[in-house]
């Protein structure tokens, strides 16, 4: 970046870039973002009338766009540039533009906190790079999500360097290994890492003279005599397999064969898996608008992973011992569950032998608060008491400690972290979507939004949570470091200010292993191809035709006029980010796609008076006033009811019967389950280009990524689609197969759970060989939560305290 920067200064280019600071400081604003910038510069070399090449390909031009923030302070211009991915700068320009100089982050967020006038000369600063600075960290920025893969090499490395210490240590990991008070894999017959090796060749030859399908029972005491308790395999050949691939670890260490080995090793019996704040139930019961894709998630990743778990323990010829996976999703208990399950304690998940929802009630500090629904905005108050209650609820439900804690989102992720530290198990973060990048600004403003979104808290808790983390699961590589063209979610924690509460000049550590990319998978029983006409119910199907296209209910609006147009279909929450009222307004605007097209959406919600919040009040009414506005009250059909999972599953398939398209129209999406729903049901599916869709659609001809701000430029690509199918009737089918194609093969849930107990057995291993830093992470943590957090949600609670119905 220093060339770049020199080659700005030491031309012509510098007037250039004098006069577009000019520009934007004409405009009276003194903060702007990526988008801001470009679009002055575009409309900079217009004016100018640059040549083509100006925009892109000069030096300032090429500066610019690396630039991802400007700031006019006075008579200074801080600049945020970004080089490459997960690696930001910044920049001070000074003298007129013509000094250009290098400075850090901390000189940035006090010029931020002057923004806003809330600039204080001593404010505690959160560093976390001291903790990282000596772990093994990934180099290429390419290779940030794909933990598992660096450790494996750093670990064989290890081995190879210093083969006798790793296998010593190799041998007390192994020999620590139980179930309860039942010893596995090792006994006091193999007293070291050396006679470990020297007694797996006895094994080897012993095991040799055996048939392959031998059953372990059969020679199991011979096995014990030479040291080898069970977990190694259920039959003669499963236990040589085991042993020939430790025995290749030991003498030619690998990374496939510490991958293959570790995936065989039993140490994941009872998960827990955390989702509080949302009614966490079954059927009817998915959860809230807020929290409907994170319950989903939990329920099937808890169905998977005891079905997984089962198969690994009776291959491992465990199940004999009568040992059995025991799946827990922790949630919380509310009393006024408005007729749902919600208020029961413990409830089993479907299609599953030993995985429940147990649900532990919040401490009633104001029964008209926690007695009820919470939003996950409000809930910060009560997460340590639940903590508390939520582990002796587990130990006793266990009959022991859990192997593994997942935690969903900001507030299971923190109570995630109280749990693992207490109880000293291995955590797994699930962020999904992390508030502080879909609020723009909501750190730098977070004392304006605190009594509506406590930001403060929630902050701070994914601070907490992800420093804590042992491993991170993200569902796209841009969760963790973006594009080249945006920050990413977790990258924006990697600095940033909390005017008057605190300064993070190093929050988060991305080359850390700890980042690891697992998307998840879809229930193909429910969602499949619209083509696999055997699997359909032919009377659900013209029920939910006749549901989308015909009936009246008072909770549908719209009457379509001609029922032979293509259907566009849109699914979501109401609410700005997932940008209903853009979609319709983007419908409204194109008299050509509404000679083609009818929109279908399908909300939760259809009236005002329905709404839980003055947000989706606003949104639902702009939405109406749209339709009003440009009079679509024939081409649309808006449905305001939840469909259960199999009607939804029939819709997407309907729609796709008539050759229809999906359009997910967010101006941001962390990831998006509807959009990996309607592609494998088979329908075209256009996706915004901010978040994760990008990697769910990866479409290198750009043709089915939306910018949801540039109403024009989709109205052109939706209409290029549909007249590329009119004028060749196999585009659309070619589409169909190639989207359902990708997901089935790209994101399923055998491959993602086979991938998350990998992890945990890796990462476990890692804490036991390297576990010094982790505590004194932990400690700083435990800081931050006792002298910063509580604080805050106290703070929260008083309200509460105060609230009368």
């Amino acid at each position: 970046m220093h060339e770049l920067v020199q080659a700005v200064l030491n031309s012509d280019e510098k007037t250039d870039l004098r006069q577009l600071i000019s520009t934007l400081n004409a405009s009276g604003k003194h903060y702007f973002l990526r988008n801001e910038i470009l679009q002055s510069f575009a409309q900079y070399c217009h004016q100018s009338q640059k040549p083509a090449y100006f925009y892109h390909s000069s030096s300032v031009g090429k500066l610019i766009h690396y630039t991802h923030e400007i700031i006019l302070a006075e008579e200074n211009i801080w600049m945020v540039v970004r080089p490459r991915v997960a690696s930001q700068e910044v920049w001070l320009l000074t003298d007129n533009c013509t000094k250009f100089e290098l400075t850090t982050p901390r000189a940035l967020l006090d010029v931020s906190d002057r923004l806003v006038n809330r600039y204080q000369p001593h404010i505690l600063e959160i560093d976390l790079h001291p903790f990282y600075k000596d772990s093994p960290n990934v180099s290429d920025p390419r290779n940030i999500g794909q933990g598992l893969a660096f450790l494996n090499r750093y670990l064989c490395s290890q081995l190879a360097t210093d083969p006798q210490y790793w296998l010593e240590l190799l041998y007390q990991a192994l020999r620590n290994i139980k179930y309860d008070d039942i010893r596995l894999l090792l006994n006091h017959h193999i007293p070291s890492g050396i006679q470990l090796a020297k007694q797996i060749k006895q094994a080897l030859n012993f095991l040799a003279e055996l048939p392959a399908d031998e059953p372990y029972q059969k020679f199991s005491l011979d096995l014990q005599q030479l040291g080898f308790e069970p977990g190694w395999g259920n039959t003669a050949a499963r236990v040589r397999e085991t042993l020939e691939l430790l025995e290749r670890l030991i003498y030619t260490p690998q990374p496939a064969i510490l991958e293959a080995f570790v995936a065989r090793v039993p140490v994941i019996f009872r998960v827990v898996l955390i989702s509080i704040h949302g009614w966490v139930a079954q059927e009817d019961v998915l959860g809230r608008d807020e929290t409907l894709s994170q319950v989903i998630y939990v329920l099937e990743q808890a169905r998977s992973l005891e079905n997984k778990l089962h198969e690994e323990i009776k291959l491992a010829g465990l199940d004999l011992l009568g040992i059995q996976p025991h799946v827990i999703i922790l949630t919380r208990l509310i009393p006024n569950c408005e007729g749902t399950l919600c208020d029961l304690r413990l409830e089993k998940v479907q299609d599953t032998e030993n995985a429940w929802i147990l649900r532990v009630p919040f401490a009633k500090f104001n029964p008209e608060i926690t007695d009820n629904w919470i939003s996950k905005f409000e809930i910060w108050p009560y997460l340590e008491t639940f903590a508390s209650d939520a582990e002796r609820e587990l130990l006793a439900e266990f009959k022991g400690r859990p192997n593994l804690i997942i935690g969903n989102y900001s507030d299971g992720n923190l109570v995630a972290s109280l749990l693992s530290r207490r109880l000293k198990v291995t955590q797994c973060n699930i962020a999904h979507s992390l508030e502080k990048p879909k609020y723009l600004f909501s750190n730098l403003n977070w004392q304006d939004l605190e009594d509506q979104y406590h930001f403060s808290a929630q902050f701070t808790a994914d601070l907490i949570s992800m420093n804590a983390a042992d491993f991170i699961i993200t569902s796209s590589h841009q969760e963790i470091f973006g594009t080249p063209e945006s920050i990413g979610q977790y990258e924006s924690y990697k600095w940033f200010t909390m005017p008057q509460l605190y300064h993070v000049v190093d929050g988060i550590d991305l080359f850390s292993p700890k980042f690891n990319f697992l998307p998840p998978g879809v229930n193909e029983k429910i969602f499949f191809p619209y083509s696999q006409k055997e699997d359909r119910d032919s009377s659900l199907r013209q029920q939910v035709d006749y549901l989308l296209f015909s009936q009246e209910d008072p909770h549908i609006f719209g009457h379509l006029d001609n029922l032979n147009k293509r259907p566009i279909f849109a699914l979501a929450p109401i609410n700005s980010i997932k940008n209903l009222t853009g979609l319709a307004e983007f419908f409204g605007k194109s008299q050509a796609l509404q000679e083609r097209c009818n929109l279908i959406l399908l909300t939760s919600k259809l009236h005002p008076a329905e709404a839980t919040n003055p947000e989706e009040a606003t949104e639902i009414q702009k939405l109406h006033d749209i339709i009003n506005q440009y009079h679509l009250h024939s081409h649309i059909r808006w449905i305001g009811m939840r469909f259960p999972s199999r009607q939804l599953g029939e819709a997407y398939r309907v729609i796709a019967d008539y050759q229809g398209i999906y359009i997910h129209f967010a101006l941001f999406e962390a990831f998006g389950r509807s959009i990996l729903e309607a592609m494998i049901c088979g329908l075209p599916t256009f996706a915004t280009e901010f978040g994760g869709a990008l990697e769910i659609i990866d479409n290198q001809e750009d043709g089915f990524n939306l910018n949801p701000t540039d109403l024009e430029g989709t109205t052109q690509k939706i209409l290029h689609f549909l007249d590329q199918c009119d004028a060749h009737p196999q585009h659309w089918q070619e589409v169909s197969e190639w989207m359902s194609q990708r997901i089935h093969n790209r994101y399923n849930w055998q491959v993602h759970t086979s991938g998350l107990l990998l992890l945990a057995k890796m990462f476990s291993f890692w804490n036991f060989v390297a576990p010094e830093n982790n505590e004194a992470v932990d400690r700083y943590m435990e800081t931050l939560f006792h002298l910063i957090y509580k604080p805050r949600a106290e703070k929260i609670l008083e309200q509460h305290m105060a609230y009368r119905a």
